[in-house]
This record gives structure tokens, sequence and C-alpha cells, in this order.
């Protein structure tokens, strides 16, 4: 599970870096960076838990 989390965050953020230098959908771009930041926590959270 941790490194599902892990994946995820790092798709978001890939996400959220192409959006910002490619597109201009600033309030999109950075409910991405916020998702992926989100999911790092969760998984530093929840490393001490047995998967």
């Amino acid at each position: 599970m941790r490194s599902l989390l892990y994946l995820i965050a790092v798709i978001l953020i890939i996400g959220w870096i192409v959006g910002v230098f490619v597109y201009s959908a600033k309030g999109l771009i950075h409910v991405l960076l916020i998702i992926a930041i989100i999911s790092l926590l969760l998984g530093f959270i929840r490393r001490g838990t047995v998967d």
C-alpha cells in the first residue's frame, strides 16, 4: 500500500510540473500538488503500521 501512495504522489507531482510549465490551468495544477503532498504525508504517517 505504501508503494502505491508513493507512485500516486510521483505521478501527481510530475503532472503538476508539466501543468505549470505547459498549461495555464493554475487552479487544477495546485490541486494536483496538494493531493501529491497529502499522499506523501499519508505514506510517512502509515510507515509504522503493518501493511
